[in-house]
């Protein structure tokens, strides 16, 4: 059975995917085809339901749950860090900056406009704000993946996502960015089998994290090498990637319920409520 398992081509998504790509993971019967784009890209497809599997913002989810199971694995949390709105340096913001924003649907853009509404918000590829900024183009820009790690000395940070997070949520929790989803039109039988083979790649990846990270950048499948890949890999593709815990499945529903108090959401959401029910594999067995 052919699956193609969608992701975005920064690092973390390719680190916690490439353990299945070069054969280190039991796929059963299974043919993983994998398929790396723009994260925006990725949340648009997943409202047409393109992908059986696919990376997402978790932002999006609540407009694809009835379509797409939250999975446990390949997540990515900042816990004091995150996404950050950088300008050029010594430049004042009005009130009503232009900003560029990685997509419509991703969970920073969503904390951006709770604490920015008046800011004029164009989107584009998380690989041209950057540049955008330094142009011109816009007063200021969110970056997020690798971006944050290495970007250009003339400019500056004005605001941490993480620090907005923190005032929204009212609590110390960590910030949900990103994780998976699988289309609900699969037996449940395999999505449970799925499930396992993903979260087992993470675990693999993370056992592997040395030989794995060289073969990715011998084989150029990432845009950073080195102490930058090994601190952005620390950062988003960590153990704590591997399957969901308690503490981030808390901060998925304040960030839901969040988005419900400010008129994003129709309705909060209980996570446990839209994760693949394992239970019925032990059910199934006894």
């Amino acid at each position: 059975m052919q699956i193609t398992v969608a992701h975005s081509p920064d690092a973390d998504d390719i680190f916690m995917y490439y353990a299945i790509a070069f054969g280190w993971v039991d796929t059963k019967d299974y043919e993983f085809k994998n398929l790396a784009l723009d994260i925006e890209t990725l949340n648009v497809e997943a409202l047409k339901g393109s992908f059986e599997v696919t990376a997402i913002s978790f932002g999006l989810y609540p407009f694809i749950k009835d379509d797409y199971a939250m999975l446990r694995c390949a997540i990515s949390f900042g816990n004091g860090y995150g996404p950050k709105l950088i300008k050029r340096k010594g430049e004042r913001l009005k009130s009503r900056f232009k900003v560029a924003l990685s997509g419509k649907f991703t969970t920073n853009a969503m904390l951006f406009r709770l604490k920015y509404p008046q800011a004029r918000v164009v989107y584009m590829n998380f690989l041209e704000i950057e540049d955008a900024v330094l142009r011109g183009e816009v007063d200021a820009g969110v970056l997020i993946h690798e971006s944050i790690l290495d970007f250009d000395d003339s400019l500056e940070v004005e605001a941490e996502l993480w620090d907005i997070w923190q005032d929204l949520a009212k609590d110390s929790l960590p910030l949900p960015l990103g994780g998976m989803a699988l289309r609900r039109s699969l037996p449940l039988n395999r999505a449970i089998e799925i499930e396992e083979i993903l979260i087992e790649g993470v675990k693999v990846a993370n056992e592997k994290k040395l030989e794995l990270s060289r073969r990715l950048q011998d084989e150029k499948l990432v845009r950073i090498s080195d102490e930058m890949l090994n601190k952005y890999l620390q950062m988003y593709a960590s153990e704590e990637s591997i399957t969901l815990s308690p503490i981030q499945i808390k901060a998925l529903e304040r960030l839901y319920q969040i988005g419900f108090d400010n008129g994003i959401y129709s309705s909060p959401l209980h996570v446990e409520d839209y994760l693949i029910p394992t239970e019925y594999k032990f059910s199934r067995d006894s």
